[in-house]
């Protein structure tokens, strides 16, 4: 019984590990929007840790790899997503509202 209770909670550690991954594999961080820059194409986020980038938590301006995703979001609006470098810019390359 003690077995199974370890590969359960393994298990559950491994899926929320998952969770936590977007869809080209790059790790997700939670952050809030608190500035939509329609003209540039470009948000502010005051987020979490950017492990992929090695940056701790702060605010900062990050492009979009696709304008379309500007059109779901507004300010104040709770936020996962994951960024990158793309051409020397840290780009938002997947962003999720829910």
């Amino acid at each position: 019984m003690k077995t199974i209770i370890t590969i359960a909670f393994t298990l559950l550690g491994s899926t929320a590990a998952l969770a936590q991954m977007s869809h080209d594999g790059m790790p997700m961080s939670q952050g809030t929007i608190t500035k939509i820059d329609t003209k540039w194409n470009k948000v502010t986020i005051d987020h979490g840790p950017l492990d992929n980038l090695d940056m701790p938590a702060m605010k900062m301006v990050f492009d979009l790899s696709d304008p379309a995703m500007i059109e779901s979001l507004s300010e104040g609006q709770e936020v996962t997503f994951s960024a990158d470098r793309i051409n020397g810019k840290l780009t938002v390359t997947e962003i999720s509202t829910e």
